[in-house]
């Protein structure tokens, strides 16, 4: 019988911001993609667009986002309401589709 070593116990990143204090500053210096933001802060994509949710719904206009593209056939989706990246493009079917860029205009 194999003996189990013991767990370590989960030891959280130490943070001087909190996640979207971290994500709206990321933004306000460029723009970013959901999985460029991902990989800066250290958290899933799917929790970068639940926080992106509440940052547009704070910031409100002051958050730019440069509407998701088709690579394939060029459309834009300009009337999306989901900041997440769409799934195929409704024209040609294509999966291959460019993720939105996210940016925060300062007045």
């Amino acid at each position: 019988m194999k003996r189990q070593k013991p767990k370590k116990p989960f030891i959280p990143l130490e943070r001087r911001e909190t996640i979207r204090q971290k994500i709206i500053s990321l933004l306000a210096d460029r723009t970013a993609s959901a999985k460029d933001l991902s990989a800066e802060v250290l958290v899933s994509e799917k929790e970068i667009y639940e926080h992106l949710e509440h940052i547009h719904r704070s910031v409100g206009k002051g958050l730019t986002i440069t509407p998701a593209e088709c690579r394939k056939c060029g459309f834009v989706f300009k009337k999306r309401d989901k900041l997440k990246k769409p799934g195929r493009c409704p024209l040609c079917h294509n999966e291959l589709i460019e993720e939105p860029l996210f940016a925060i205009r300062r007045p």
